[in-house]
C-alpha cells in the first residue's frame, strides 16, 4: 500500500513538471516565435501573384552567384584584395620585398596565435581561417616548423563557452581577454613568450631560415570593453605609467634577441588599435615594419605577397601614430569618471561620464596644428602622420588642371609610375582654413578628398579628379552664429602625400573668400535640407573659453599650454541640477500632448506593402496604408526586434532578417555566417572607394545568399582615443575618410537590396561604462557637427543607389535613383545627460530635418532601463533590437503614443518596400507562411503530451474507481 502511495505521488510529480514544463516551453516558443524563426527556420513564403501578373519579373535583385560555394570563393578573394590594399608599409629600408621562396623564421607568440578581428560583434569563427604562418606557406615562403611549433605550443588553449554560449579559448599561458561589459572578468596580459623559453635546438634552427626574421607582435580589441591605459597586476616587469599600446618588456626583449641572431628583421603589427612604434621605428636593425590591423578570414595570405613583392603594398594609415599616447589631448579624459552625487537615490541609477576637452583637436588635427603653433616638435611626438604608407614604386603628380571657381572646387592630377614595380598610389586634398584667434577653432589641415589609381605599370599613368565643395570648408560657430559659417579670407588647398608632407614639387593653391559667409536660416548650405542650428545648447552651455567653476574647458588653438585638457577634477564629479534632470526616469505620460488625434487603425483598404515600393517616403498615398495597421502588430515589432522583425499581416510586411556585424553577416549570434572581413580599420586603409563599394556588394550578394536583409553595419565612430576597445570596428579619426568609406559599403549592400545599419548614432566612443546607466557623453557642438556626425551625414546624403521596382500595370520594371541610407543604429551613450536614442535634437532634428534621412532608426540591445521605448519612438529610435519578454513600453494606447508608433511604422515599412525582403513579390500579391517544421513538431508534441496526460489521468481515475 505504501509503495502504492509513493508511485502515485512520483505519478502526480512528474504530472505536475510535464504540465509546468509544456506551458513554460510553449510561452517561450511564442514570445521568442520571431528568433526560433531566425535560428531554426519559419515557414516558407507562399506568394499568390494577382491575376495578369503571373509574367512579371519579380527579382528586382538579382545575385550574381548561384551557390553557397560560389559566394563563399568570392567573398574569400574579397577579403585577400582588401588586405593587399589595406595593410601598410610603415617602414622599409629595402630589405622589402624578400627573394621569392625565402626562409624565414616566425618569432614572437602572436605569430602562432594572431588576431583575425575583434570580440563580440567583430568576432570571427577561427575553425576556417587562414593564420600567419599558412599564408607565407601559401605564397611560396619556407617557414622555420621548429620554431614555430614551441610557439604554437605556448599559445595552447582549451576550448570553453562564453557567455552568450558560443566557442572561446582559454589559454594554458594567460593573454588580453575583453569580456563583454564585465571589467572584472576581462584581462590585459601581453603574453609574449619569454625569449629563455626559445630552446638551444630552436635557436640551432634559426640557421637554415635565415633570410628574415619576422616578429608577429599583436593587439585585439572587444565590445564592451577598452584597453588598460595601466599595465600595473598585468605586467610582470611593469614600469610606472606603462600601457597596453606600448611595447612591453618581453616584446622589447624578442626585439633585442632577433638582432643577435639574424641580420634582416621584419615586424609585423597584429592590431587595429594604433600602437606606439618609435622605438622599432627609429632601431636601424629593424628593417621593416608592416601593419596588418586584424585580416579576418584570409586576409593573411596579403602579407605572404606582400612581403615578396607578389603585391606591392598600397594601403595608408587611417589614423596618425603618435610617439607618446600620454601626451595625447583625449588620454586624460577617456575612462572611467562617475558623479559622486548621483545614484539610486535620485535617479536611475549611478552615472558616468566623458568630457570632450580636446574639442576638434583629435588625431592629427591636433599634432598638425600643434606643431604649427610651436606648442610641440612634430618630430618628436609623431612616428607616422595620418595617411602614411610606403611602396615599391615611385610616382610622379602633375596637376592637369585646378578649377577654384563654382561652388565646388576641382583637381585633376595626372598620376604617372615612375619606378619599375607596379603599383597604386593615393593622392590626398587636405584644405587650411583662415584662423583668428579667439574665434572659431580651426585645424591646421582638414582632409577634404582623396583617390586611389588603378594598378600602375611603369611608365603607366592615370587622372584623378579631387573635389572639395566649398560650403565642406565652414566651421560651425556654435557661440555666435550659432550655425555654418565661411570666414573670410586665404583657404590654402594642399595635394599631399599625408597630413603632414606637401607632394614634393606640388605648391598649395590658394582660394580666397572675399566675405564671411553665414549659412543661417534659408540661406544653409546646398547640402541641407532645412536650416541648421544649434541642437546641443544644453551641452554647450557647460563649455568654457577660460577656466570657469562648473565649465568644462575648451583646448583652443590660441592657447594649447594652458587650456590642454587634464583628468576631471573633484568638481567635475559632482553633477548639477540640469545635469541630474537628465538622469531621471522618462515618464510618457508626463510626455503626451493633449491636441493628438488618435489616427484611424485596422482598416480594410485592401493594399499590400509591395504596391508602394518606389512610391516616396512622403506622397500622401501611404496614409491608405498606414490605416490598415494594425497597432498590436507594430508594438510586437517594435519591441520585439533582435536580428529580425516579424510579419505585419495587416500591410502584407513580410518577416525580415537582420544581423551582425562588422566583420561580415552573423559573425556574433547564430548559424547563419558568411565570410569575416577585415577589421574596418584595414578597409578603411585601402583608401579605395571603388573596392569598398565592392566590398558592400559581396555582402550585399552574401544577403541575396543567406536570406539576410539587414546588416548591423558599418560602424562609423570615430578612433578618439586609441584605448577604445572597439576601434577595429570602426575606420579611422577622421570623418572624411569614414564617412567616404561608409558612404561606399552602403551603397554596394544596397544595391544588392540590403539595409545597413549605420552605427552607433553618436558618439559611442568608448565602451567603458556603457550599460551602466549609459555614460553621458560631453562634446561641444562644434566638435559634435564637425567630428562625430560627419561621417554619417556624409552617408545619409551622398549614399544612392538605383531601385527597381513596378510603377504601373503594364508589367515592365522601372527604375529611380533613390538614398542607399534607410538605416540606423542609435548608441548606448548619452548625448549630455539625455540618452542618444531618446535626443529629439539628434534623431530628429538633426537626421530627418537637416539631413533628410527617410528610413528607420534601431536601438542598440535595448536591456537597459534608461533607454526607455517611449522616449525612442518619440526622439526617433523606431524599433529596438531586444526581446518582448524582457523590455516593455509604458504607453501604448495614447494618441501621442500611437502617433509615434504609426510614424515609426512607416519608416520601417518605406525601409522594407524599398529592399531585397521585396524579391518574389510583384503588386497585387498576397502573402503568407506555412507553418514552420519547428511549429508543427510543437504542435505535435503538444498533442502527444496533452495525450499521454489525458490517458494518464484516465488511467488514475479508473484504478482509483476499481479500488473503491
Amino acid at each position: 500500500m505504501a509503495e502504492n502511495k509513493k508511485i502515485k505521488k512520483i505519478g502526480k510529480v512528474f504530472l505536475s513538471i510535464c504540465l509546468i514544463l509544456v506551458v513554460v516551453v510553449n510561452v517561450l516558443l511564442n514570445v521568442f516565435e520571431g528568433h526560433v524563426n531566425l535560428y531554426l527556420g519559419r515557414g516558407n513564403l507562399v506568394v499568390s501573384q494577382a491575376e495578369g501578373t503571373e509574367s512579371w519579373d519579380s527579382l528586382y535583385y538579382k545575385p550574381e552567384y548561384q551557390t553557397q560555394e560560389d559566394v563563399q570563393k568570392a567573398a574569400s578573394v574579397m577579403v585577400e584584395t582588401l588586405s593587399e590594399e589595406g595593410f601598410v608599409l610603415l617602414k622599409n629600408n629595402g630589405t622589402l620585398p624578400l627573394r621569392m621562396n625565402a626562409q624565414v623564421t616566425l618569432l614572437g607568440r602572436n605569430s602562432a596565435d594572431p588576431v583575425f578581428g575583434g570580440s563580440g560583434s567583430g568576432s570571427v569563427k577561427l575553425d576556417t581561417v587562414v593564420n600567419i604562418r599558412d599564408g607565407l606557406l601559401h605564397a611560396g615562403f619556407e617557414v622555420n616548423e621548429a620554431t614555430y611549433d614551441i610557439l604554437e605550443d605556448y599559445a595552447s588553449y582549451d576550448m570553453t563557452t562564453d557567455q552568450f554560449g558560443g566557442k572561446k579559448r582559454a589559454y594554458h599561458n594567460p593573454k588580453a581577454d575583453i569580456v563583454m561589459d564585465k571589467p572584472s572578468a576581462s584581462t590585459y596580459y601581453i603574453g609574449e613568450m619569454p625569449v629563455e623559453k626559445y630552446t638551444q635546438d630552436v635557436i640551432m634552427s634559426f640557421s637554415d631560415y635565415q633570410d628574415a626574421a619576422i616578429i608577429s607582435i599583436g593587439r585585439g580589441g572587444g565590445e564592451g570593453g577598452d584597453l588598460t591605459q595601466d599595465m600595473k597586476g598585468w605586467d610582470d616587469n611593469y614600469e610606472q605609467g606603462q600601457h597596453q599600446l606600448e611595447l612591453n618588456q618581453d616584446e622589447k626583449d624578442l626585439i633585442a634577441f632577433a638582432k643577435k641572431h639574424f641580420n634582416q628583421i621584419i615586424v609585423v603589427i597584429n592590431a587595429s588599435s594604433i600602437m606606439e612604434l618609435g622605438e622599432l621605428e627609429s632601431d636601424p636593425e629593424v628593417d621593416a615594419i608592416v601593419w596588418v590591423g586584424s585580416p579576418g578570414q584570409t586576409g593573411f595570405n596579403a602579407l605572404g605577397k606582400i612581403l615578396n613583392g607578389t603585391v606591392n603594398p598600397s594601403g595608408r594609415t587611417a589614423d596618425i601614430y603618435p610617439s607618446d599616447f600620454t601626451k595625447d589631448p583625449t588620454f586624460s579624459n577617456f575612462g572611467d569618471f562617475q558623479y559622486s552625487n548621483i545614484g539610486k537615490r535620485n535617479a536611475t541609477g549611478d552615472a558616468y561620464f566623458v568630457h570632450y576637452k580636446e574639442g576638434i583637436y583629435i588625431g592629427y588635427r591636433y599634432y598638425e596644428t600643434a606643431a604649427v603653433e610651436g606648442f610641440i616638435d612634430y618630430e618628436d611626438a609623431v612616428v607616422y602622420p595620418f595617411g602614411h604608407g610606403l611602396s615599391y614604386t615611385s610616382f610622379d603628380w602633375d596637376v592637369l588642371k585646378a578649377d577654384l571657381r563654382g561652388d565646388d572646387l576641382s583637381f585633376e592630377v595626372k598620376v604617372t609610375n615612375t619606378g619599375t614595380t607596379s603599383g597604386k598610389e593615393v593622392v590626398q586634398l587636405y584644405y587650411s582654413a583662415p584662423y583668428y584667434r579667439g574665434g572659431i577653432e580651426k585645424s591646421e589641415v582638414v582632409l577634404g578628398d582623396f583617390a586611389k589609381t588603378t594598378l600602375l605599370h611603369p611608365k603607366e599613368s592615370e587622372t584623378l579628379v579631387l573635389t572639395i565643395p566649398v560650403e565642406s570648408m565652414a566651421s560651425y560657430d556654435y557661440k555666435n552664429e550659432r550655425s555654418y559659417v565661411l570666414e573670410a579670407g586665404e583657404y590654402e588647398l594642399r595635394l599631399q602625400v599625408n597630413s603632414h608632407q606637401l607632394k614634393e614639387g606640388v605648391e598649395p593653391y590658394i582660394f580666397e573668400v572675399d566675405e564671411t559667409i553665414v549659412y543661417s536660416g534659408d540661406n544653409h548650405r546646398k547640402s541641407d535640407f532645412s536650416q541648421v542650428t544649434n541642437q546641443f545648447d544644453e551641452i554647450n552651455s557647460y563649455f568654457a573659453d577660460l577656466p570657469e567653476d562648473g565649465k568644462i574647458l575648451n583646448m583652443s588653438r590660441s592657447n594649447f599650454e594652458e587650456t590642454f585638457p587634464t583628468t576631471p577634477s573633484k568638481l567635475d564629479t559632482k553633477a548639477d541640477k540640469t545635469m541630474l534632470a537628465g538622469f531621471q526616469p522618462y515618464i510618457a505620460k508626463d510626455h503626451q500632448n493633449p491636441e493628438d488625434i488618435m489616427p484611424v487603425s485596422d482598416q480594410q483598404n485592401g493594399f499590400q506593402l509591395i504596391d508602394f515600393r518606389g512610391v516616396p517616403y512622403d506622397d500622401p498615398a501611404w496614409d491608405m496604408l498606414l490605416d490598415q495597421l494594425k497597432i498590436q502588430e507594430v508594438i510586437d515589432v517594435v519591441m520585439d526586434s533582435a536580428y529580425n522583425t516579424k510579419v505585419m499581416k495587416s500591410v502584407g510586411k513580410p518577416a525580415t532578417v537582420e544581423l551582425d556585424g562588422p566583420a561580415g553577416i552573423g559573425a556574433f549570434m547564430g548559424d547563419i555566417n558568411g565570410i569575416a572581413y577585415p577589421s574596418a580599420v584595414v578597409i578603411a586603409s585601402t583608401f579605395n572607394v571603388a573596392l569598398v563599394k565592392e566590398l558592400g556588394t559581396m555582402v550585399g550578394e552574401e544577403g541575396l545568399n543567406l536570406s539576410v536583409n539587414g546588416w548591423y553595419a558599418p560602424g562609423v565612430n570615430l578612433h578618439r582615443s586609441p584605448f577604445a576597445g572597439r576601434n577595429f570596428e570602426y575606420y579611422s579619426e577622421d570623418p572624411v575618410l569614414s564617412g567616404k568609406i561608409g558612404t561606399a559599403c552602403v551603397e554596394g549592400a544596397a544595391d544588392r537590396g540590403m539595409y545597413t545599419f549605420v552605427k552607433h548614432y553618436a558618439l559611442n566612443d568608448q565602451e567603458t561604462n556603457r550599460i551602466n546607466n549609459g555614460v553621458a557623453s560631453w562634446a561641444n557642438e562644434q566638435a559634435i557637427r564637425e567630428l562625430y556626425l560627419k561621417p554619417f551625414e556624409m552617408i545619409v546624403k551622398d549614399a544612392t543607389t538605383t531601385l527597381m521596382y513596378h510603377g504601373d500595370d503594364s508589367g515592365e520594371l522601372q527604375s529611380k535613383e533613390i538614398s542607399a541610407a534607410t538605416a540606423l543604429m542609435s548608441s548606448f551613450n548619452r548625448i549630455g545627460a539625455t540618452w542618444a536614442g531618446g535626443h529629439y535634437g539628434l534623431m530628429e532634428t538633426v537626421l530627418r530635418g537637416e539631413w533628410d534621412f527617410e528610413g528607420f532608426v534601431i536601438s542598440d540591445f535595448n536591456l537597459y532601463e534608461y533607454m526607455y521605448p517611449n522616449q525612442g519612438i518619440m526622439a526617433g529610435t523606431d524599433v529596438n533590437i531586444t526581446f518582448a519578454s524582457m523590455k516593455s513600453i509604458e504607453d501604448t494606447t495614447s494618441p501621442t503614443a500611437v502617433n509615434h508608433l504609426r510614424k515609426s511604422a512607416h519608416r520601417l515599412l518605406y525601409t522594407v518596400a524599398n529592399s531585397n525582403a521585396m524579391n518574389g513579390i510583384v503588386p497585387g500579391t498576397t502573402i503568407k507562411y506555412t507553418i514552420a517544421t519547428w511549429k508543427k513538431i510543437q504542435i505535435a508534441a503538444n498533442i502527444i503530451i496533452g495525450i499521454g496526460i489525458i490517458a494518464y489521468i484516465f488511467y488514475i481515475v479508473k484504478k482509483k474507481r476499481k479500488q473503491s
